[in-house]
């Protein structure tokens, strides 16, 4: 076999090989994918929905709140109406005085 045969010999075994690991790591990713797929969908996904649940019964429960503190207010307001006129007019006349300086 002269020098040339041998060189292209070992050319087309060097492409085989970078074949050979071309597909072993394309099988590799797909098996990672696959895994990583399944950890979204058994892990992941349920935690974050778990955690949109909680954030959602917050906002809720700060709105219920917020309801009854305006209510509250509200009734204040119609039992005292002299005491809240007081009150805006005094908070005004602070915001007034922080907004000269």
């Amino acid at each position: 076999m002269n020098n040339a045969n041998r060189t292209q010999g070992i050319g087309e075994t060097a492409a085989g090989m970078a074949q050979d690991a071309k597909d072993a790591a394309s099988a590799e990713l797909a098996v990672l994918r696959e895994k990583v797929e399944a950890l979204m969908r058994d892990r992941v996904t349920p935690a974050l929905a778990d955690a949109a649940g909680r954030a959602e019964d917050a906002a809720h429960d700060a709105m219920d709140a917020v309801r009854r503190q305006t209510g509250n207010f509200a009734a204040t307001v119609r039992d005292q109406p002299i005491a809240a006129v007081g009150a805006a007019a005094l908070a005004g006349i602070a915001i007034g005085l922080l907004l000269r300086r």
